[in-house]
């Protein structure tokens, strides 16, 4: 296999000359520029990309971690990632984890060994103290609130959100709400679930546990949803879904099953994605692709600093 040093004997110049027309040095004559791409292009050599990313200290890969690649949550957050990186000619290496610890710590591996030079955790299941041991490695941005911890983050302030939902659901003359969750150990399902016990007990109701749904994620969810609430002696007459595709989904079996929306079911539903302005449904606005740009750059220029994403009631006909 030919090497650095048969091209620099082929080009009648020093190893240090070949490796500076290979890092694009400005201080080479053209006369031997010329000399060492004519026997790159003799010989056919390609430079061995380990040793060049370890030459210039870096591999312009980004590690992105998130659960599932199917759902428009992640696409859009990914989406906007993927936006930047082009821009800024890095490629992506996806860990998809379906919330498996060992594939978040093979990510974090390929950080503290510079397989990749920065990460970005979409939605996490390892512990946070895990995240911390590998803050000396490299950039880490996750896309959750840690205020407390030296990190930089782009987040959605779940807690506030929900409770706007609660209170605009509550202002329109309801008092039986329920919602639905995508994992009951998630940090945004904490959040979600602090906002809903302070709001019932800030207007004096009634928590029943039944209301909430766990396992939430997807349109076909929302057969299991409706088949729940039909379970129920006192079924919500609200119910906050964890995103458009299952507020989407509980619509149309609501349909199906001749449950009138928003008059017998009023439904908002998170993330403002496609499927909510086709179906007409109220929901959060949550604006995912810039989200996910913010944090390619968080990514990509170091530091540390957050970002809160602001989130808007976009008023539609389900409730």
């Amino acid at each position: 296999m030919t090497n650095i040093k048969d091209v620099a004997a082929r080009a009648g110049v020093s190893v240090t000359t070949v490796s500076r027309v290979l890092n694009q040095h400005p201080y080479v004559s053209e006369q031997k520029r010329k000399a060492v791409l004519r026997a790159i292009d003799d010989l056919d050599y390609y430079p061995n990309i380990n040793a060049v990313h370890l030459s210039i200290g870096k591999t312009h890969l980004m590690g992105v971690v998130l659960p599932y690649t199917d759902h428009p949550y992640f696409g859009l957050l990914l989406k906007g990632i993927a936006k930047k990186a082009l821009e800024h000619n890095y490629k992506l290496v996806l860990f998809q984890t379906d919330y498996q610890k060992r594939v978040e710590l093979e990510a974090l591996q390929m950080l503290k060994t510079k397989q990749i030079d920065s990460l970005i955790i979409c939605s996490r299941g390892c512990k946070w103290s895990i995240i911390e041991e590998h803050l000396q490695y490299g950039p880490i941005v996750v896309a959750e609130k840690r205020e407390d911890q030296p990190v930089s983050a782009t987040y959605v302030d779940h807690y506030a959100s929900f409770t706007a939902a609660l209170d605009y659901l509550y202002e329109k003359g309801h008092r039986k709400i329920g919602y639905t969750i995508s994992r009951v150990t998630g940090t945004s399902s904490r959040d979600r679930d602090q906002a809903y016990k302070d709001f019932i007990k800030r207007h004096g109701l009634v928590y029943r546990a039944d209301y909430i749904i766990d396992k939430c994620l997807y349109f076909e969810d929302g057969k299991k949803v409706i088949e729940h609430l039909q379970s129920i002696s006192e079924p919500p007459t609200a119910l906050l879904a964890t995103s458009d595709q299952v507020a989407a989904g509980v619509m149309l079996c609501c349909h199906q099953m001749h449950i009138k929306v928003p008059e017998e079911l009023a439904i908002i539903g998170f993330d403002n994605q496609p499927i909510a302005k086709m179906m007409n449904i109220t929901t959060m606005e949550i604006p995912l692709e810039h989200m996910g740009e913010h944090l390619f750059e968080q990514a990509l220029g170091g530091g540390v600093n957050s970002k809160e994403v602001t989130v808007s009631l976009i008023e539609r006909g389900t409730v």
